[in-house]
């Protein structure tokens, strides 16, 4: 038999002389009556949205989830931490977490909008002051960061106190690879002064995370989809190179196939796709996340 011949049930799948397939005759196999021929797929894409509201109420939804699926992995120390949003009509406020109120219950209605002097402009809870100084300055600096996010996670507060960015030891690491900065400056000080939050930022011009010395995890995105997903995968990066460390010596990639993982994986749609999975979950899980 050749390799331009097949046999099926003793009848030849090709026509050495045309070269037509048994399938372009009619005989076509199917399950459950479809047949099994290639079909076209949908690949999804961040939704697009005809009013301000809708996306607004998208944003504060994606924000509510973000915040419980990080009470869920055991991203919450007290009453550190938070996720920013830009509001898409005023993109000089951003929605956040209120102070004090636990990741796991966070809903929709809980959310409140900040403007950039760190006024409550929308709500009635308190804003952590740190949320403010931190994210209010990155979120001014750089106008390409629709959310951002940090929290007190034990891998991230860590690694961050080894004062080295993270390295290429493997493919989801790869992410991050030349695209994140490590932050020396007021490592381990608690940031309440805008000064100093200007001064973080100032240091984070680019990139989607930064890791800061003897605190943790900083993620950026053009999405909370993004953000989030950058800053889980970002800490468990974090506890694959401290258990690496451990055991030995990790061997890293090199670095032009980190390059081209980086840019495979790494890039603000394949944020956004990844965090899927997650945001499926947590709506079948919390559905009162939207309350």
């Amino acid at each position: 038999m050749t390799d331009e011949t097949a046999m099926t049930d003793g009848r030849a799948m090709t026509d050495e002389t045309t070269g037509h397939h048994a399938a372009d005759s009619g005989d076509v196999p199917t399950i459950d009556g479809i047949p099994l021929t290639p079909k076209e797929t949908v690949f999804p894409l961040p939704v697009a949205f005809d009013t301000v509201a809708d996306e607004r109420a998208h944003r504060k939804a994606k924000l509510a989830g973000a915040l419980r699926i990080f009470g869920k992995y055991g991203f919450a120390e007290g009453v550190a931490g938070h996720i920013t949003v830009r509001d898409p009509e005023f993109p000089d406020h951003f929605w956040v977490n209120p102070f004090g109120m636990s990741f796991k219950h966070i809903s929709v209605s809980d959310l409140i909008l900040v403007n950039h002097l760190g006024e409550v402009v929308y709500g009635t809870h308190p804003v952590n002051r740190a949320a403010y100084v931190l994210h209010a300055a990155i979120h001014k600096a750089r106008p390409d960061v629709v959310a951002a996010a940090h929290s007190h996670s034990p891998y991230g507060k860590a690694f961050s106190s080894l004062g080295i960015p993270l390295a290429p030891i493997t493919q989801d690491a790869c992410i991050f690879y030349n695209d994140h900065t490590l932050i020396a400056e007021q490592g381990g000080a608690v940031v309440f002064e805008t000064a100093a939050g200007e001064a973080f930022a100032s240091l984070f011009p680019t990139g989607k995370a930064a890791i800061h010395q003897n605190h943790g995890l900083f993620t950026v995105g053009e999405t909370v989809d993004a953000a989030a997903f950058w800053f889980i995968s970002m800490e468990r990066s974090c506890q694959a190179q401290l258990m690496a460390m451990a055991a030995g010596t990790p061997h890293e990639i090199r670095p032009e196939y980190a390059d081209y993982t980086r840019e495979n994986t790494g890039y603000p749609l394949a944020g956004w796709f990844s965090f899927q999975p997650m945001w499926q979950e947590i709506c079948r899980t919390d559905p009162d996340l939207f309350e």
